[in-house]
């Protein structure tokens, strides 16, 4: 029987060693799911660098990933980028770590497959630990009308990254009733996380009260995979403007994290690079969403702004 390639998880590089057990715990997952298939993960930079592949202690280096496939007899490596957008300051140094690390071992090649994007099971994650935030209980329309979305994405110098959030906010939106989902930025882009809730705060008092289902609120929920010093900046940022504005409710939600869906999509871009090369995550199975999902009528004066 043929081997098939190996799947090597490439990660944006952390310092925190809880991204890393996250990143264990996924190769973890896919290997027990997938055991035709051998697996293994690690980073290729860290945040505030030139994105060299594993960074001055970064746990898990993407070398030694490459190494640990290549010792269990791979020959072929498909590489699937753990990153939510095709965009921004990290495309390049990928490729380039990936390079380093395949030229160790002679007679090894790979391939680069899309990285995540806004899929539709990412967005059912979004949606599920929004809800988390909001705690135990049935969601009711009623419930879903009075409650704004700000998604928060890192922020880059690179304008078509940040448009990846604003698609992300848009098709979180579709379908799932709240009254808006908005965007921010953690840094490096307009608007900041401050902005993000003063205009959430101005469109929910705006909104017309929906019958009992109570006072506007806001829930901030962060487009991130892992959490780190991102996460805890974007938390104290949400932290002092709602003790600024007591007048409305602000729950704040976790990381995306590497749960179930993470995985189905890393293995569904992996088959996709199998069987004919990447595919950009941009034009990412609108049929699928359209299939998935049914989206509810458009209500005049809601939806993103």
């Amino acid at each position: 029987m043929t081997t098939p390639p190996a799947l090597l998880i490439a990660g944006y590089g952390t310092r925190d060693e809880d991204g890393a057990d996250a990143l264990r715990a996924l190769v973890r997952m896919l290997g027990a799911r997938h055991p035709e298939v051998p697996v293994a993960g690690g980073f290729f930079g860290t945040p505030g660098t030139e994105a060299a592949p594993g960074g001055p202690g970064a746990p898990l280096p993407l070398g030694d990933a490459v190494g640990e496939l290549v010792a269990r007899g791979a020959t072929h490596l498909v590489a699937v980028p753990l990153l939510l957008a095709p965009t921004g300051p990290v495309a390049r140094p990928l490729a380039a770590a990936l390079e380093r690390a395949v030229q160790r071992h002679p007679g090894v090649d790979h391939t680069c497959g899309a990285e995540l994007g806004p899929h539709p099971r990412l967005l059912d994650a979004l949606e599920r630990r929004l809800d988390e935030a909001l705690g135990e209980g049935t969601r009711t329309p009623l419930d879903r009308a009075r409650t704004t979305v700000l998604l928060v994405g890192r922020g880059a110098s690179d304008p078509y990254a940040n448009a990846e959030v604003a698609r992300a906010a848009r098709l979180l939106w579709e379908g799932r009733g709240f009254a808006g989902v908005e965007t921010a930025f953690v840094s490096q882009a307009a608007p900041d996380v401050p902005a993000g809730l003063d205009r959430c705060r101005t469109l929910a008092a705006a909104a017309p009260a929906p019958a009992a289902g109570g006072p506007g609120r806001v829930v901030v929920v962060p487009y991130f995979l892992f959490a780190g010093g991102l996460f805890e900046r974007l938390c104290m940022q949400t932290e002092g403007w709602a003790a600024a504005h007591p007048d409305i409710e602000v729950y704040g939600a976790h990381t995306l994290g590497v749960g179930p869906e993470v995985a189905e999509v890393v293995m569904e871009r992996y088959h996709e690079t199998v069987a004919g090369g990447p595919r950009a995550a941009a034009g990412d199975a609108r049929g699928t969403y359209r299939t998935a999902r049914q989206s509810a009528p458009v209500t005049a004066g809601t939806g993103e702004r």
